[in-house]
């Protein structure tokens, strides 16, 4: 790249300004600067460096950094969990925050964590002295606002995104040049029982309702039941190839939203190429400070505000598990928390829990009490609909024992009975009037 106001420096050099106990940030997703990440190891490797702390979101592509082999030279402390820092948050050589996801701009911003280094992707400069942090704004933002040094990788297929991921170039300190294409994630086709769950999702979804949903089977699921709606708006921490057709065809214009009129909003994204495209100087996505995205007194503005998030584990009275298998940690707290509240406090709006019924080993994922040691991520006080493939129920000003009745009227067929008893040895004989009143 020629450009007489940048000096290019090789990853090598770039990380040579990393101290021992610094702490650094990291780029999320798909924007993981994946040749600064190799070069702080080989730093690593030479016995260089000791105490240096990591943070970040969730990353695609290799965490090396968490490899046993660098302990008490590298310690990840991550904000959420992704499969490639799983295992090694599960043996102790990487660890988690527990955090909202609004909030881990704060963690920065407030001082709670101290910030270094910011190692980030961006687009090419444009000529009036812009780079965009393409696909990964989040807690990114405030780690280039709040770090002492800023080093930023161009990438030529990081998408040139509008809101809040134009930054100036004269926030960036140090300069690094890496082409390497953004790492995709395929579109995953929804099986028979997410497709179940998927139509039970949209016949909530009202026209013109503002929505969240993440990544996955379930979200692609619900987004191709929802050909038939109209004037759909996006607002969200991600989205993924599911919203595209619903784009084109003028389902999704966000035409009736109090926030952003028109554009869908969003703090980061995973997909294939062509959502990575389609965001690439497109005047109607707007990426933003997930302190904006997942504030739920912003989400709330927005009438029919519908949140779709999904769920590990759920009990009786409708604690929800959404981080951790057991006292294995699996995930995180992410936005779920934020965009339920949100949602909930939104005019005629509705919060939604999906997820199967049961493992791919057919174990109950609805439990009389949740597994030792798992993490309450959404509490019982903030449930509303919960939504198997056996159908949707509305937990929200229900008692404990209403409750139980409706959570085991959507568990799989042949679990039901072994809930039921469950619930009978919980609650008592009056059990069974409640479950006389509720019809069933």
């Amino acid at each position: 790249m020629n450009n007489p106001n940048i000096r290019i420096v090789s990853a090598a050099e770039a990380v040579q300004v990393v101290k021992s106990g610094d702490h650094i940030h990291l780029s999320s997703v798909a924007s993981a600067p994946q040749c600064l990440i190799k070069a702080l190891c080989d730093r690593g490797d030479r016995g260089e460096l000791r105490d240096v702390f990591i943070h970040h979101l969730h990353t695609e592509g290799p965490a090396p950094y968490a490899d046993p082999k660098y302990e008490g030279i590298f310690q990840s402390s991550q904000f959420f969990v992704g499969s490639n820092l799983r295992r090694a948050t599960q043996e102790g050589y990487a660890d988690y925050i527990p955090v909202f996801l609004s909030e881990t701009q704060k963690l920065y911003r407030c001082g709670a964590l101290p910030i270094d280094v910011a190692m980030i992707q961006v687009s090419p400069p444009d000529k009036h002295g812009y780079v965009s942090l393409g696909t990964s704004v989040d807690a990114t933002l405030a780690a280039v606002e709040c770090a002492h040094t800023v080093i930023a990788v161009i990438n030529k297929y990081v998408p040139r995104s509008f809101g809040q991921a134009m930054i100036r170039m004269s926030e960036i300190d140090i300069w690094c040049e890496d082409d390497t294409p953004l790492i995709e994630a395929p579109f995953t086709a929804p099986n028979e029982v997410e497709t179940a769950i998927g139509k039970h999702c949209a016949e909530l979804i009202e026209d013109g309702a503002c929505l969240q949903m993440g990544i996955g089977a379930i979200p692609n699921a619900v987004l191709a039941q929802l050909g038939g709606h109209k004037n759909l708006g996006i607002h969200t921490e991600m989205f993924a190839d599911g919203v595209l057709p619903l784009v084109e065809s003028g389902v999704i214009n966000g035409m009736n939203k109090v926030t952003d009129p028109g554009k869908m909003v969003s703090t980061f994204l995973m997909g294939s190429q062509e959502v990575y495209d389609f965001i690439d100087d497109n005047p109607g996505v707007l990426m933003m400070d997930v302190g904006y995205t997942n504030d739920p007194h912003i989400i709330s503005q927005n009438p029919n505000f519908t949140a779709i998030n999904s769920a590990l584990q759920i009990d009786l009275t409708g604690q929800v598990c959404a981080d951790s298998i057991g006292t294995k940690h699996y995930s995180g707290v992410g936005g779920q928390i934020d965009f339920i509240y949100g949602s909930s406090l939104s005019k005629n709006g509705k919060a939604i829990v999906a997820m199967p019924s049961k493992t791919n080993k057919g174990i109950s994922k609805i439990a009389p009490i949740l597994n030792p040691g798992a993490g309450v991520v959404t509490t019982r006080a903030h449930m509303h609909w919960f939504v198997t493939e056996h159908g949707a129920v509305n937990l929200y000003g229900k008692t404990l024992q209403e409750r139980a009745r409706l959570v085991i009227s959507v568990a799989a067929p042949e679990h039901r009975e072994e809930l039921d008893h469950a619930a009978f040895e919980r609650f008592g004989p009056h059990h069974t009037y409640i479950k006389m009143e509720c019809g069933m």
